[in-house]
């Protein structure tokens, strides 16, 4: 007996090397053919214009962007639960023929009932991408560091692809017309459905297990998940707000829309310069904490980053406001996400991360909302204080979060896959 495990040893070391290549590669298309159809993603930020050249009032298009925002939301927890229920592979072949066959349909539509019914299934598929991946990558990659570094770098990619979505866009719109940008993203949507079908190979539903009633029953009694929310839609709401605070800041300035251009210039140059050593620390950084602790900082980075244009008065402020907030953003998200992995039972990893990915939603609705009040009732320092009370109370909500986190598995809101830190 003691003969066969030197010969047993050696030749599992290579089997598992190759599987683990084998998943990284998977992951891997994944994640760059989300990037490419986020940098295809004209939908959302043209679908204003498009809305115009239609002749559509500014009620109007707030109420159609309002269908899609709604869309996005529920969009999130649908495909997660059905990534759980009918396998991530398939989940997003789905979601992604959808959306080629959607996004056509928003581009040609004219009559006032289908855009808005198209609008909201482009909600739907807009992002449908980022929970099925983040269930993908939970099940398949087990190290934390490796893990928080692929989060890095998806979010690396959702930046450049959302960079590449406004300087291809505002170039081809002109030429191509607007119409044509929805064919584009059509198309994109289409071509990874193709390569995830030949790629990616064919995963058993997680769902499919005698665990799944129980594991809802149990993820509307963890709180782990709903402190995790609401920490991270607090976190998010300055980041919204650089989409919609500022503009209404520098507005309110009298600078021009160039000036506005600067600030998502200089923000996008400092995803660029800090995303490879902030990605190589926090990937560290995974392996030793529970990462509670730098989502909070996080928080308060966002906070007082975007919070500081309620004192700016010049494009270089603005810009630096912006810039400083990029650390803050990168680490939330691969702090949220490596919290998620670590609180999601292993059947319900897609729609854990479906209603965590609502969290940016909510974000994008409630900012411009926020900003208003506050710039009627106090001005622009009023929208940096609460801009930074959003950061604040984040932060704060992290602690009843880390908290629940130190109990020993099985204690509380449900067992973790692995003992907190």
């Amino acid at each position: 007996m003691p003969a066969t495990v030197p010969v047993q040893q050696p030749a599992a070391a290579p089997a598992t090397r190759s599987a683990n290549r084998q998943s990284h590669t998977r992951i891997w298309v994944l994640v760059v053919g989300a990037g490419a159809v986020r940098a295809a993603g004209f939908s959302y930020p043209f679908l204003p214009y498009r809305l115009s050249d239609l002749g559509f009032s500014t009620t109007g298009i707030s109420g159609v962007l309002a269908l899609y925002g709604l869309g996005w939301l529920a969009g999130q927890i649908l495909w997660g639960r059905l990534a759980d229920a009918l396998g991530r592979r398939t989940t997003l072949i789905s979601a992604m023929t959808v959306a080629a066959v959607t996004l056509p349909l928003l581009a040609q539509a004219t009559n006032t009932l289908v855009v808005g019914a198209a609008a909201i299934i482009a909600g739907v598929v807009y992002d449908a991408p980022r929970p099925v991946i983040s269930a993908a990558v939970a099940d398949e990659i087990p190290d934390e560091s490796a893990r928080a570094s692929i989060t890095g770098w998806r979010h690396f990619a959702v930046n450049v692809g959302a960079a590449v979505t406004g300087a291809a866009g505002g170039l081809l719109a002109d030429r191509t017309g607007l119409p044509f940008l929805f064919w584009i993203n059509a198309l994109a949507c289409a071509a990874f459905a193709v390569i995830v079908t030949y790629c990616v190979r064919p995963d058993q539903p997680p769902a499919a297990t005698t665990h799944t009633g129980p594991a809802r029953h149990r993820l509307a009694k963890d709180a782990r998940l709903w402190l995790l929310w609401l920490a991270s839609v607090l976190a998010f709401v300055p980041i919204a707000g650089l989409f919609s605070v500022m503009p209404l800041l520098m507005d309110r300035q009298r600078l021009p829309a160039s000036a506005y251009g600067w600030t998502q210039a200089a923000s996008a140059a400092a995803v660029l310069l800090l995303s490879l050593p902030l990605n190589r620390w926090l990937a560290r950084k995974a392996k030793k904490t529970s990462m509670v602790g730098i989502l909070a900082a996080s928080s308060l980075i966002l906070g007082a980053g975007i919070g500081s244009a309620g004192l700016a008065s010049t494009t270089p402020q603005y810009a630096a406001a912006a810039a400083a907030a990029v650390p803050g953003e990168i680490a939330a998200f691969v702090a949220a996400t490596a919290i998620i992995d670590r609180i999601a039972p292993p059947h319900a990893r897609g729609l854990y991360a479906g209603i965590w990915g609502t969290t940016l939603a909510t974000a994008i609705m409630c900012a411009p909302e926020l900003a208003g009040w506050s710039l009627t009732q106090g001005g622009p320092r009023l929208v940096g204080l609460t801009t930074l009370a959003c950061g604040l109370a984040g932060a704060t909500v992290c602690m009843p979060l880390g908290l629940l986190l130190r109990r020993r598995p099985g204690t509380a809101a449900g067992p973790d896959r692995e003992a907190p830190v």
